[in-house]
């Protein structure tokens, strides 16, 4: 099944869900909209040819919810109900935080076990050096930010561009580096408005003909309208514009990397509950896959990489 948000590369992980548990003799049902489908039973019994054709896809062919139900007692009662009617043993939840917390419960009160496959975009949870859909966003994001820069670049513009990333800032910090911005703002840094000012001074010194600042959408100071009003007020040199990409970073089709890295969750979720694991989340580190405790992947997160920070300021002089 896939939970919580949906994230490019799910569809190639369940691809690879169902053609290894059949390549293994193992039946293989898909749950619709997460935990609000097991709960209504709304299974479906996944062949090989009935996954053909959507690796390259995005979003997820099984849909996806959050359930409310779930969070009681009474809900994951009837979950276990309909589970153990259609006679499934195990299942493999493609999903996040919220997810694989679920899972645990699940399994503390009715023993079903659960291996979790990193579904999200923004790249947080630990145990992974990378979560499926990570980089397909960053990618769609940087295609936008490019065309962002043309018209800024054309009208000597400053353009703070919100992306996504309500706990996080990974995205945001690798789309600033790779699209050369002047300055980020994120959720794990404290906002400095009179830096970031002081920032865009310099450029305007070094005469740059625009300059972007990208804004994760979880920032306490705001998001990007927020911040480009405080701007504005100091510092009035650039035309100031905002642009918010929303949900257009979460859909496409996936990049290769997605697709590699789902294929490979995809089958290794499959050989860990063959395996007898339970109550782990699949993941790569250092190229290799990983498996890590629900405990630690939900209670920790990534960190963001202090060099990478200190990388966007040396290069926006």
């Amino acid at each position: 099944m896939t939970s919580g948000g949906d994230a490019p590369g799910m569809n190639a992980c369940i691809r690879a869900v169902v053609r290894s548990a059949i390549f293994n003799n193992i039946e293989v049902v898909g749950i619709h909209r997460g935990y609000e489908g097991m709960i209504d039973g709304d299974f479906t019994k996944l062949e090989s040819h009935k996954v053909s054709n959507i690796i390259q896809r995005g979003g997820t062919i099984l849909k996806s919810a959050r359930s409310e139900k779930f969070r009681t007692k009474e809900g994951r009662q009837k979950a276990y109900e309909q589970l153990k009617f259609a006679g499934i043993e195990a299942f493999v939840a493609i999903g996040g935080d919220g997810t694989f917390r679920g899972a645990t419960v699940f399994e503390e009160e009715f023993g079903i076990r659960c291996i979790g496959v990193p579904g999200t975009i923004d790249n947080d949870l630990f145990g992974t050096d990378y979560t499926l859909g990570f980089d397909t966003a960053i990618n769609t994001a940087i295609d936008a930010i490019d065309k962002i820069r043309d018209t800024a670049d054309s009208h000597n513009r400053l353009f703070f561009v919100e992306v996504m990333g309500r706990d996080a800032g990974f995205i945001a910090l690798s789309c600033a580096i790779a699209g050369g911005a002047e300055a980020v703002v994120i959720p794990e840094t404290e906002t400095n408005i009179d830096a970031l000012i002081s920032t865009l001074e310099k450029g305007w010194y070094h005469k740059k003909s625009s300059a972007i600042v990208v804004v994760a959408e979880g920032d306490e100071a705001g998001g990007a309208y927020d911040i480009a009003k405080m701007v504005k007020d100091k510092f009035s040199e650039y035309d100031t514009r905002v642009a918010v990409l929303g949900h257009i970073q979460r859909g496409g089709n996936p990049s290769v990397y997605d697709r590699i890295l789902g294929s490979r969750l995809g089958v290794a979720a499959v050989e860990a509950l063959m395996e007898g694991r339970k109550n782990e989340m699949a993941g790569v580190t250092n190229n290799r896959v990983s498996f890590t405790p629900f405990s630690k992947a939900t209670k920790h997160h990534q960190s963001i990489n202090q060099n990478l920070l200190k990388l966007v300021e040396v290069l926006s002089i």
